[in-house]
């Protein structure tokens, strides 16, 4: 059975904990997307942790983590997450590599940088590790794979020629300096020796597991509205983050999907850039408010520390991202953090050039769209840890109920804390 964990909104819905949580019930956990540009907070007995690249399985012995060849992988970064867990306690993960995964290297990530400087005051917020340049090299079919790493005549054939092209970059457009083959070649095997323990056949592995009936977690990045086609073009990754994704980021069969946990907030957050339309924002003093109580410690990127947007839960957003995710249930994350209000708004429509609508719009509407808020009633009691859902006070049922009726999906997992047992089953 293969069920994947995907975000229904801009990111930072709280996935690491829900995919660490299912996890104990897996065989496999794949990483099918992204980078090490986003970060999956994940709270056990080992202690607090941020993974950027690993997969949120790794804290379990008897789960095999693969990293698919969807994923943009920079080795050095893994490899200083390998350690970083060890050196906590943590018990060497299984790890499997994907041969066909493809390298971010470090001419991408200093023309990510170049980039967002260049476009200055119109930069799209990017948290410059390189992810935009690596999509589009591997789309351009000039990326270089894991495998290419142990074919040392055909990698510096393939690095000339990457380097053909971005030295021109550099040199004319950022007016940077040129990178030089020699260098980049020698750090390449460098890598390749460091990753070379984990390397192996993961298309193979993953359908010979599906067979066995094994059951397999896809762990998506980021959320639905970062998706660079059904997203908010351009504030997006360079990934599909939707769970359909999956079939190509992990190897695994469009037919084996049977299960899809989208990922939200009870309220809403995102980092980004302030330009990018995001309806249902909170700012001023009960924005900061809202800031400084969410997550676990706060809300700001576990990746670049940045503060996130925060806003009121946005049915609209929510309801779109569940539909494009084809979500089949829903855990909602942070329903604590609202303990201290009186009232709650919620988002329940857009408000576009007068008329009034529950559909999610194209970018161009959206950056118009004003919310439409319905509130309810708080329920001015701390929640943390509470695990029985009928022992919730009436109001943070209702709370649930509402934000339910309006996403079309169920909500099957209530998160009542940051910790990974601190879970309200519905």
């Amino acid at each position: 059975m293969v069920k994947a964990i995907v975000g229904a909104n801009w990111g930072d819905e709280g996935k690491g904990k829900i995919t660490d949580l299912m996890a104990r019930q897996s065989d496999v956990v794949i990483r099918f997307q992204g980078g090490a540009n986003a970060g999956h907070t994940i709270i056990n007995d080992y202690g607090r942790f941020a993974l950027h690249i690993l997969p949120s399985g790794t804290f379990y012995p008897h789960v095999t983590n693969v990293i698919g060849n969807g994923v943009a992988l920079d080795v050095k970064k893994l490899v200083h997450e390998l350690a970083d867990i060890t050196g906590q306690g943590v018990p060497a993960p299984n790890l499997i590599v994907s041969e066909r995964c493809q390298l971010l290297l470090p001419y991408h990530v200093l023309q990510d940088a170049y980039e967002e400087e260049r476009l200055a005051g119109q930069a799209f917020g990017s948290t410059k590790s390189g992810i935009a340049p690596f999509y589009s090299d591997k789309y351009a079919k000039i990326g270089i794979q894991v495998c290419d790493l142990f074919d040392e005549s055909r990698l510096r054939q393939r690095l000339d020629h990457v380097l053909d092209i971005k030295n021109v970059l550099f040199e004319h457009l950022y007016h940077k300096p040129k990178l030089a083959a020699e260098a980049l070649m020698e750090e390449l095997l460098s890598l390749r020796d460091s990753i070379r323990p984990y390397v192996g056949d993961a298309v193979g592995f993953v359908h010979q597991a599906i067979k066995e009936n094994k059951t397999v977690l896809l762990e998506g990045q980021l959320g639905s509205m970062k998706d660079p086609d059904l997203g908010i073009v351009p504030m997006t990754t360079s990934s599909h983050t939707l769970a359909g994704y999956g079939c190509v980021g992990a190897a695994v069969p469009p037919t084996a999907i049977e299960d899809v946990i989208a990922v939200t907030k009870a309220y809403s957050s995102s980092v980004g850039a302030p330009s990018e339309p995001f309806v249902s924002e909170v700012t001023g003093p009960a924005g900061d408010e809202l800031r400084r109580r969410g997550g676990d410690r706060g809300e700001f990127g576990a990746t670049t520390g940045r503060p996130r947007r925060v806003g009121w839960f946005d049915c609209v957003a929510t309801k779109y991202g569940c539909m494009v995710q084809g979500a089949t249930q829903v855990a909602l994350t942070c329903l604590d953090v609202l303990g201290y209000l009186d009232q709650i708004p919620v988002c329940v429509g857009y408000e576009i050039d007068g008329q009034i609508t529950d559909v999610f719009p194209t970018p161009p509407l959206l950056a118009r769209a004003k919310p439409v808020f319905e509130t309810l009633p708080g329920w001015k009691r701390d929640i943390r840890g509470e695990t029985d859902f009928s022992k919730l006070p009436q109001e943070a049922q209702d709370y649930v109920s509402f934000i339910e009726a309006r996403i079309g999906a169920p909500i099957t997992i209530v998160s009542t804390g940051p910790k990974r047992d601190e879970i309200a089953r519905r």
